[in-house]
């Protein structure tokens, strides 16, 4: 009797690398690190997703998932202690396609719950609230997280992502840099804007709702040219590089 036929794993993009091998001679047969298995482990353990979250973006069951994960995390730690080549190929995937300016990936949001959103890059805050790709979205009751999701921001940039948010209900920003086109438009939807923020996604927003979140204030970053980058801490204008002109005054990012 023939076996049923696996069902397609929804993949967000092709891998990077394909292949990784110790320093230094290989010992035995390379394992073969499946793609849906690589996906799987860069939802929950690289984008802390729940099992349940990275089930709907793969379009499998949970339990699928969590099978999937231990295959992967036993293969990786093969490779790792016993220094084996690990290649990345195979499965039965589909590779999602690019977001469209008027798609509308954002998930509904029950009355009762407030929205918080991240700019999100690898489960960090991203520090160019203009230039963000995606945000992570936290719903929140009573005080708690009751579900979270990556989403993209649908190719927009600067002010017009405050359309991107006020249409996906957020009531609560939190970012890195923020110029003053974007906080302006933000006010306009109502959206409370906390800037100043750096590190893990989950720990931020973790801090803000015990109250522990501290606000830099005046976070702005007037400063969209080529080649502009911060690497002062504190500096809100994130992912750039500094140029001429750029200089920091009390503490504060000053860029000309």
């Amino acid at each position: 009797m023939a076996g049923r036929r696996q069902k397609i794993r929804n993949v967000g993009a092709e891998p990077e690398y394909l292949g990784f091998s110790p320093d230094g001679p290989a010992s035995g047969r390379d394992i073969t690190l499946a793609i849906d298995e690589l996906e799987a482990l860069r939802l929950v353990d690289l984008e802390h997703l729940s099992q349940a979250e990275a089930a709907e973006r793969m379009g499998v069951a949970r339990a699928t998932v969590a099978a999937i994960c231990d295959r992967a995390r036993a293969k990786v730690a093969d490779a790792l202690v016993n220094g084996r080549c690990l290649v990345v190929s195979g499965g039965n995937v589909a590779y999602a396609s690019a977001p469209q300016a008027d798609a509308e990936p954002w998930p509904a949001k029950r009355e009762s719950a407030m929205r918080i959103a991240v700019t999100y890059d690898n489960g960090n805050v991203f520090q160019h609230f203009g230039r963000t790709e995606q945000f992570k979205i936290y719903d929140v009751e009573d005080g708690k997280v009751v579900s979270s999701q990556v989403v993209g921001s649908n190719g927009a940039g600067h002010g017009a992502l405050a359309g991107v948010l006020a249409d996906g209900g957020v009531n609560i920003l939190i970012c890195g840099g923020i110029g003053g086109g974007a906080i302006n438009a933000l006010s306009q939807t109502g959206i409370d804007i906390y800037a100043g923020a750096q590190g893990d996604c989950d720990a931020i927003v973790a801090a803000f709702l015990a109250g522990e979140f501290e606000q830099v204030e005046n976070a702005t970053c007037d400063c969209h040219g080529e080649g502009h980058e911060h690497g002062h801490e504190g500096c809100g204008c994130g992912g750039h590089g500094h140029g001429e002109g750029h200089s920091h005054e009390d503490g504060h990012c000053c860029c000309h």
